[in-house]
Protein backbone atom coordinates (compact mmCIF):
# COMPACT_ATOMS: atom_id res chain seq x y z
CA UNK A 1 0.00 0.00 0.00
CA UNK A 2 1.51 3.07 -0.73
CA UNK A 3 1.26 6.02 1.65
CA UNK A 4 -0.37 9.60 1.00
CA UNK A 5 2.13 11.51 -1.35
CA UNK A 6 4.53 12.98 0.67
CA UNK A 7 4.55 10.79 3.46
CA UNK A 8 7.21 9.67 5.60
CA UNK A 9 7.65 5.99 5.98
CA UNK A 10 8.13 6.80 9.61
CA UNK A 11 4.83 9.01 10.35
CA UNK A 12 2.98 6.35 8.30
CA UNK A 13 4.00 3.06 10.47
CA UNK A 14 3.36 5.67 13.40
CA UNK A 15 0.03 6.40 12.18
CA UNK A 16 -0.57 2.98 11.69
CA UNK A 17 0.23 1.54 15.20
CA UNK A 18 -1.54 4.12 16.89
CA UNK A 19 -4.59 2.95 14.92
CA UNK A 20 -4.00 -0.78 15.44
CA UNK A 21 -3.81 -0.18 19.37
CA UNK A 22 -6.33 2.21 19.58
CA UNK A 23 -9.07 -0.14 17.91
CA UNK A 24 -7.56 -2.85 20.05
CA UNK A 25 -8.19 -1.08 23.17
CA UNK A 26 -11.94 0.00 21.94
CA UNK A 27 -12.97 -3.51 21.41
CA UNK A 28 -11.53 -4.96 24.55
CA UNK A 29 -12.90 -1.78 26.66
CA UNK A 30 -16.32 -3.36 25.21
CA UNK A 31 -15.62 -6.99 24.99
CA UNK A 32 -14.34 -6.53 28.82
CA UNK A 33 -17.66 -5.08 29.98
CA UNK A 34 -19.96 -7.83 28.63
CA UNK A 35 -21.87 -10.05 30.72
CA UNK A 36 -19.14 -13.01 30.07
CA UNK A 37 -16.55 -11.38 32.70
CA UNK A 38 -19.00 -10.41 35.33
CA UNK A 39 -18.00 -13.84 36.85
CA UNK A 40 -14.18 -13.45 36.00
CA UNK A 41 -12.06 -10.58 35.16
CA UNK A 42 -10.51 -10.35 31.25
CA UNK A 43 -7.11 -11.03 32.67
CA UNK A 44 -8.34 -14.21 34.73
CA UNK A 45 -9.92 -15.41 31.51
CA UNK A 46 -6.73 -14.87 29.56
CA UNK A 47 -5.19 -17.41 32.19
CA UNK A 48 -7.82 -20.11 31.77
CA UNK A 49 -7.95 -19.82 27.89
CA UNK A 50 -4.30 -20.11 27.76
CA UNK A 51 -4.14 -23.25 29.90
CA UNK A 52 -7.05 -24.62 27.72
CA UNK A 53 -5.08 -24.57 24.45
CA UNK A 54 -2.02 -26.59 26.11
CA UNK A 55 -1.85 -29.83 24.42
CA UNK A 56 -0.26 -31.37 26.86
CA UNK A 57 -2.53 -29.84 29.75
CA UNK A 58 0.45 -28.72 31.66
CA UNK A 59 2.20 -25.13 30.84
CA UNK A 60 5.23 -23.59 33.04
CA UNK A 61 4.34 -20.76 34.38
CA UNK A 62 7.13 -18.81 32.43
CA UNK A 63 5.92 -19.88 29.34
CA UNK A 64 1.99 -18.53 30.41
CA UNK A 65 4.00 -15.56 31.28
CA UNK A 66 5.18 -15.76 27.79
CA UNK A 67 1.49 -15.70 26.78
CA UNK A 68 -0.30 -13.23 28.74
CA UNK A 69 -0.30 -9.23 29.34
CA UNK A 70 1.12 -9.09 32.35
CA UNK A 71 4.40 -9.09 34.85
CA UNK A 72 5.72 -11.92 36.46
CA UNK A 73 4.77 -10.73 39.69
CA UNK A 74 1.25 -10.12 38.77
CA UNK A 75 0.73 -13.35 36.90
CA UNK A 76 2.02 -15.33 39.67
CA UNK A 77 -0.05 -13.60 42.07
CA UNK A 78 -3.48 -14.31 39.91
CA UNK A 79 -2.01 -18.05 39.42
CA UNK A 80 -2.71 -17.82 43.24
CA UNK A 81 -5.88 -16.26 43.08
CA UNK A 82 -6.99 -19.06 40.36
CA UNK A 83 -5.72 -22.06 42.48
CA UNK A 84 -7.45 -20.73 46.13
CA UNK A 85 -10.75 -20.46 43.84
CA UNK A 86 -9.71 -23.86 42.71
CA UNK A 87 -9.34 -22.86 39.24
CA UNK A 88 -5.65 -24.02 38.70
CA UNK A 89 -3.79 -26.66 40.00
CA UNK A 90 0.33 -26.17 39.95
CA UNK A 91 3.19 -28.72 41.04
CA UNK A 92 6.45 -28.06 41.20
CA UNK A 93 8.23 -28.95 37.37
CA UNK A 94 10.13 -32.52 37.40
CA UNK A 95 13.20 -31.21 35.73
CA UNK A 96 13.83 -28.74 38.04
CA UNK A 97 12.84 -27.63 41.34
CA UNK A 98 12.62 -24.12 40.64
CA UNK A 99 10.32 -24.27 37.46
CA UNK A 100 6.51 -24.53 37.88
CA UNK A 101 3.96 -26.65 36.12
CA UNK A 102 0.08 -25.35 35.89
CA UNK A 103 -2.75 -26.86 34.38
CA UNK A 104 -6.75 -25.81 34.45
CA UNK A 105 -8.90 -28.40 36.87
CA UNK A 106 -12.11 -29.71 36.02
CA UNK A 107 -13.87 -26.58 37.62
CA UNK A 108 -11.75 -23.79 35.45
CA UNK A 109 -11.86 -26.02 32.72
CA UNK A 110 -15.36 -25.90 32.71
CA UNK A 111 -15.87 -22.36 33.92
CA UNK A 112 -13.25 -21.48 30.51
CA UNK A 113 -15.84 -23.46 28.30
CA UNK A 114 -18.80 -21.45 29.51
CA UNK A 115 -17.06 -18.07 29.66
CA UNK A 116 -15.38 -18.83 26.01
CA UNK A 117 -18.90 -19.79 24.83
CA UNK A 118 -20.04 -16.10 25.36
CA UNK A 119 -16.84 -14.24 24.66
CA UNK A 120 -17.28 -15.90 21.19
CA UNK A 121 -20.67 -14.94 20.50
CA UNK A 122 -19.76 -10.98 22.01
CA UNK A 123 -16.48 -11.16 19.68
CA UNK A 124 -19.14 -12.08 16.41
CA UNK A 125 -21.38 -9.42 17.53
CA UNK A 126 -18.85 -6.87 17.71
CA UNK A 127 -16.97 -8.11 14.56
CA UNK A 128 -19.28 -9.33 11.97
CA UNK A 129 -21.50 -5.64 11.18
CA UNK A 130 -17.95 -4.08 11.73
CA UNK A 131 -16.30 -5.87 8.91
CA UNK A 132 -16.92 -8.19 5.85
CA UNK A 133 -15.69 -11.83 6.05
CA UNK A 134 -13.39 -10.84 3.77
CA UNK A 135 -12.50 -8.02 5.78
CA UNK A 136 -12.00 -10.06 8.82
CA UNK A 137 -9.89 -12.53 6.63
CA UNK A 138 -7.38 -10.07 5.55
CA UNK A 139 -6.87 -8.40 8.84
CA UNK A 140 -6.46 -11.59 10.55
CA UNK A 141 -3.54 -12.17 7.54
CA UNK A 142 -1.70 -8.88 8.58
CA UNK A 143 -1.97 -9.15 12.11
CA UNK A 144 -0.74 -12.34 12.06
CA UNK A 145 1.74 -11.55 9.54
CA UNK A 146 2.69 -8.69 12.02
CA UNK A 147 3.14 -10.84 14.64
CA UNK A 148 5.33 -13.33 13.30
CA UNK A 149 7.63 -10.21 11.80
CA UNK A 150 8.19 -9.09 15.53
CA UNK A 151 8.59 -12.62 17.19
CA UNK A 152 11.09 -13.51 14.43
CA UNK A 153 8.70 -16.75 13.26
Amino acid sequence: MAGRQGESPVRLAAETWESLFRAQVAVMRRLQSAPAFKTLPVNEYDVLFTLSRCPTGWLRLNELNDNVLLSQSSLSRLVERLEKRGLVERMPAPQDGRGVLLKLTDAGRELQKQIGREHVRDISELLTPALTPAEQRELLRLTEKLRGSVSGR
